[in-house]
Formats: structure tokens, C-alpha cells, sequence
């Protein structure tokens, strides 16, 4: 009987030091977190009209730097759908995650942000609605550039930009060779989905960095400037079109390291 008792105590003892260890372990990564250790995981998430691969440059300068990127590849089809997806993507990183959104992927971002490993958000040259505001709102919200324009929805559903105008609406400051491969390869997005409302403001409750694309001819820059204010964003203008994160992937770069290192 005193050896069973005494193998129930050990066991007792052993569960207790267990537990210990393991809350110090805790307070001490969130003490670390706390003390401005980087965020070493970085999502970035693609815009309509585009997809991941346009990521390759800021994905080289970062992974340089030692961090883990991983790249959401949007299906377009719902904001619930783009949403989910890039969820997934940050429910399979080992940490803390920065979440970068481009264009569109800023609507993404703003719903799929509340997942609790997401510690910051960085809109680049992106839409930042509100709870209940749609991607739309913000489109209309200037007068369309001349450089700009969308196709009608096809009997899928599916919006172009105009492949007449890609260029010089989309992607103005890349190389010809460039912007036609971009424009004979872009990702055509379900129209409704700029109708769809944002559920919740993830921009409300986590730090949050924006870049303005000064030579924007998709979304008008001071139409950034006001959804950014608004949200008190750490805000970085850069002199760019649309395509900024890949015309200017290293400024582009230092703002994503920026809020890694500051959160």
C-alpha cells in the first residue's frame, strides 16, 4: 500500500513540474513577443486579375532576410471563398503571422486578419472597408482614371480588366513584355464578389501598415489615403502603379520587415 502511494505521488509531482515548466515556457514566449521579437511567418495574398507569382520579388528580399513566406493563391470566386483559403494557409504556420494583402487581397485580409495568429496587417495599394462596406464602395468612391477599366461579367460571372488597357491602367511602370504576359495570364474574379459586405474589421482590432501606390490608376490614391486615415494605419506612400509590390518589391519589402520587427 505505501508503494502504491508513493508511486501516485511521484506521478503527482512529476505532473505538477510538467505544468510549471510548461506556463513558464508560455510567459516567456509571449514576454519575448512582447519585447518586439520579429514575426518570422509572412502571408502574402494576391488581388484580383493577378495571382501569387507576382509576390516572386518581395518573396525573394524576405526569405533573404530569413523569414517564412507562404502565398495565398486566391480562387476569386467569393470573398468567404478567398477568405478561407488564406485562413488555411495561416493556420499552417508555427507562429505569429504578419498578413499582407494587395489590391483586393486588402478586403481579404480585413475578414481572414481575425484569425489569432495574425499579429499585424499590411495593405498594399488595397482596399480597407469597415464592417458592412464593400469592395465597391471604395471602387466608386473616384472617378475611374481613363487608364482604367473592368470587362463585363461574362455568363460565368467572371471580370477582366481590360485587356486593351492593362498596360497603362495596371501595370504602368513594368515593362511591355511584362505587363502583356500579366495581362495574357490574369486571374479573372467573380464580379459579385466586389458586392459582398465585410463581416468584421480586422484593421480594428490589430496594428496595422498601408503603402499608397502614388501612380495608382486602379484605385485612386487618395482614396487609399482615406481608407487608411481612417483606420489610424502606419502609412508609406511609394511612387508606383498598381503593381507596386512588384515595381518596387524592396520598398515594398521594408515596410512588411517594418511591421514584423515593431509589433
Amino acid at each position: 500500500m505505501k508503494t502504491t502511494c508513493k508511486w501516485f505521488n511521484t506521478i503527482k509531482l512529476t505532473l505538477v513540474a510538467t505544468l510549471l515548466i510548461s506556463c513558464q515556457l508560455l510567459i516567456a514566449t509571449g514576454n519575448a513577443y512582447a519585447q518586439g521579437v520579429p514575426v518570422k511567418n509572412i502571408v502574402l495574398v494576391h488581388g484580383a486579375f493577378a495571382d501569387g507569382s507576382g509576390w516572386k520579388g518581395v518573396y525573394d528580399i524576405l526569405t533573404k532576410k530569413g523569414y517564412h513566406v507562404s502565398i495565398v493563391q486566391n480562387p476569386l470566386t467569393s470573398l468567404r471563398d478567398d477568405v478561407a483559403e488564406t485562413q488555411s494557409v495561416i493556420e499552417a504556420q508555427d507562429g505569429p503571422v504578419i498578413l499582407v494583402g494587395h489590391s483586393w487581397g486588402g478586403t481579404v485580409i480585413t475578414e481572414a486578419g481575425l484569425h489569432p495568429k495574425v499579429s499585424g496587417l499590411v495593405y498594399v495599394a488595397a482596399f480597407m472597408p469597415d464592417k458592412g462596406e464593400t469592395t465597391g464602395k471604395w471602387v466608386a468612391a473616384a472617378p475611374a482614371a481613363p487608364e482604367a477599366g473592368f470587362t463585363a461579367a461574362d455568363r460565368f460571372g467572371f471580370v477582366y480588366f481590360d485587356p486593351m488597357k492593362f498596360h497603362a491602367g495596371f501595370a504602368g511602370d513594368l515593362s511591355k513584355a511584362q505587363s502583356d504576359f500579366m495581362n495574357a495570364s490574369q486571374v479573372p474574379i467573380i464580379g459579385k464578389c466586389f458586392e459582398e459586405p465585410v463581416e468584421n474589421a480586422a484593421w480594428k482590432m490589430k496594428p496595422s501598415y498601408a503603402i499608397v501606390a502614388t501612380e495608382d490608376k486602379v484605385l485612386n490614391p487618395e482614396t487609399e489615403r482615406v481608407m487608411y486615415k481612417r483606420a489610424h494605419a502606419d502609412v508609406t506612400e511609394i511612387k508606383g502603379s498598381h503593381v507596386i509590390f512588384i515595381s518596387q518589391a524592396e520598398a515594398v519589402a521594408e515596410v512588411i520587415m517594418k511591421a514584423a520587427t515593431q509589433l
